[in-house]
């Protein structure tokens, strides 16, 4: 009975005999079934990527954002549920808010973490509530600490990363990250190969056409948190499709 949920699933607030919270485990599916997002942490910033799945043409392109500016030099993408994510945006931007009128300053990246981080935390304890069906990427960069890249998971569990992901690729893309050395790559470099993994782990079989999403917060960006420039991600997204090209040219031969 345990193992499939069964009568442990109707509440977060509910242990199964084996010790699972099947709540939780069902809000990590969700994340699952999202686009694939990537966080890069390299020796001059942040970058963050995001496959935007375009369900039907007849959206807008800039409709549901996965990726928001929460501070001047923090940054947050999400891979789950949309709804789910801009409520944690705005819980985010709340705290930044508050810290900044409190104490004069822009609130640390390792603090708003461990803020929303309780926050999330905190929808994994009562039968009234649901977890939130994301994992919450955030980011930033300071002269002060450096580039700061963290994770936080539905269980309200963090992590700090040099690169991490979540998503229907995750595993693939995971793999991808750590071939790369990032304490020595600028953000310019690690704009194409994010590009490139996005463009490598999507299953243009199974799903239809994606928006590229990226966002950056580095030197070359003056320290803001802001959408990478339309120049720059149209050539990472050239050099990706050309390597993607190439790639399959190898298979075939």
């Amino acid at each position: 009975m345990s193992s499939i949920g069964t009568g442990y699933d109707l509440s977060a607030s509910q242990f199964s005999p084996d010790g699972r919270v099947f709540q939780v485990e069902y809000a990590s599916k969700a994340v699952e079934n999202s686009g694939t997002v990537i966080g890069m942490r390299g020796k001059d910033g942040i970058v963050f990527a995001a496959e935007k799945l375009v369900i039907t043409k007849l959206h807008e392109s800039s409709a549901n954002r996965r990726i928001w500016r929460i501070d001047t030099n923090i940054g947050m993408a999400a891979a789950g549920l949309i709804a789910d994510a801009r409520k944690l945006a705005e819980i985010a931007r709340k705290e930044a808010s508050d810290y900044r009128n409190q104490y004069g300053v822009t609130i640390p990246v390792k603090e708003l973490t461990k803020r929303v981080s309780m926050y999330i935390h905190a929808y994994t304890l009562y039968s009234a509530v649901r977890p939130f069906g994301v994992n919450c990427l955030i980011g930033g960069y300071d002269k002060v600490h450096g580039a700061e890249l963290y994770m936080i998971e539905p269980s309200g569990v963090s992590w700090g990363y040099y690169g991490c992901t979540a998503g229907k690729a995750q595993q693939g893309a995971k793999t991808e990250i750590e071939k790369l050395k990032l304490v020595d790559m600028t953000c310019d470099e690690i704009v194409k190969k994010a590009a490139k993994i996005i463009y490598g782990v999507h299953d243009s079989v199974k799903d239809k056409d994606f928006i590229l999403e990226m966002g950056w917060c580095c030197e070359q960006s003056g320290g803001i948190f802001e959408e990478i420039p339309k120049n720059i991600t149209l050539e990472a997204e050239d050099l990706a499709k050309k390597a993607l090209e190439e790639d399959e040219d190898t298979e075939m031969a």
